[in-house]
């Protein structure tokens, strides 16, 4: 089966045409992957990253008018990356994210799917990262009928149920609980900001760029090269409450009352220059990091044993974080469980990940009404 994915959640706008054959499997004591495999025929992003810095965030009406521009040039170039090659079915983010920009997707994907004469699948971008992280990717030296060169391919890692998924991005952090394929019942969410605005309004303190993540994780990571000892001190929300919930806000007002601590003159609001120092900013990125990975691996942890979970998948634009990604390996490897995640490229919003959720639920033969289809901003995983 071929399918289309298109993703528009946030300020990515991605297109991509993948083929896929084999099943999830339905025995939950069997090898769940056994006989799936696919391989990307086709695949093109526009990130809006550079545009929004201006913001300091997603300007969403601005990431609208990004994305409706866009998504014909990158169907384009995907349609001629594959040769023309018609999808036998197009996936398309429903939700969540921000519902201006879903709508772009849900518009320009009911329009081509009467086009085409094919079916459509509504996806749950949660999902889509869960699945696109249980994925083994690699490069293929295969020749596609369709294609004369080298395109990625994958399988299915090896794992059994249950498994747990954390999701971190900026706009989600929560615990997912899987007993068996496509079914999901959340057991823990923030309370507050999501993990990824976290990094990214800290670093809007630090007067670091958006997105903020990278340059906090940068600026960590050279304190640890230079033996930076991190004496500012920050708290681990609810790390040691008995519940599987996140709470960001404390620690961001904790990074804001340690700056304006730190500032001397006019007040901070009214203040145009630096108010920290290269080793301060340093020594607070690097203790600003260590107290998210605190928390979310001791959460993960709790989860674990609480709901015996050989495996932990985690997707979303935190998990890319190098330094998170070390705790939590060696966190699972320790307490007998172990990681999966994709490679760092597939971490954030991509249209792979969205094409992939709807090949599961095309075989299932779950396609939407196209009239019908309509944006959820706030979108939740659960076992219905």
């Amino acid at each position: 089966m071929r399918v289309l994915g298109i993703e528009t959640s946030c300020d990515d706008t991605a297109v991509c045409l993948l083929q896929a054959e084999g099943s999830f499997g339905s025995d939950p004591d069997a090898n769940v992957g056994a006989g799936f495999k696919f391989r990307i025929l086709g695949n093109a992003l526009s990130s809006q990253a550079t545009l929004h810095a201006q913001y300091g965030g997603v300007f969403p009406n601005v990431a609208k008018r990004e994305h409706l521009k866009n998504l014909p040039i990158l169907l384009q170039q995907v349609q001629k990356e594959t040769a023309g090659v018609k999808p036998d079915v197009i996936a398309v983010t429903l939700g969540p994210g921000l519902e201006p920009c879903l709508w772009t997707g849900i518009t320009f994907v009911q329009k081509l799917a009467e086009e085409l004469r094919v079916p459509i699948v509504a996806v749950n971008h949660l999902e889509g990262h869960i699945i696109m992280s249980m994925m083994n990717i690699k490069e293929s030296q295969e020749h596609s009928s369709i294609l004369q060169n080298t395109r990625m391919m994958g399988t299915i890692a090896e794992f059994e149920f249950p498994i747990l998924a954390l999701l971190i991005s900026g706009g989600n952090t929560q615990l997912v609980l899987s007993k068996e394929p496509l079914q999901y019942e959340a057991v823990g969410k923030t309370r507050d900001d999501a993990a990824g605005e976290a990094f990214d309004k800290v670093a809007r303190m630090m007067e670091l760029p958006y997105p903020g993540g990278p340059h906090i994780a940068a600026l960590a990571k050279q304190a640890r090269e230079e033996n930076l000892s991190a004496d500012i001190k920050l708290p681990r929300p609810m790390l040691n409450e008995d519940n599987l919930d996140f709470s960001f806000s404390g620690l961001k007002s904790a990074v804001l009352r340690f700056i304006e601590s730190q500032h001397q003159g006019p007040s901070l609001k009214n203040s145009p220059r630096t108010v920290l120092g290269a080793e301060v900013k340093m020594q607070l990125a690097r203790e600003f990091e260590e107290a998210v990975a605190d928390v979310l691996v001791g959460k993960t942890l709790r989860a674990v044993e609480e709901y015996g979970a050989s495996t932990v998948v985690t997707g979303g634009g935190v998990s890319a974080n190098t330094f998170i990604r070390k705790r939590l390996t060696d966190a699972l490897a320790e307490a007998g469980a172990k990681l999966l995640v994709c490679p760092p490229e597939f971490s954030t919003d991509n249209a792979v990940m969205i094409a992939l959720a709807g090949y599961f639920h095309a075989l299932k033969k779950e396609f939407a009404e196209p009239t019908t289809l309509t944006a959820s901003g706030n979108l939740t995983l659960d076992s219905g």
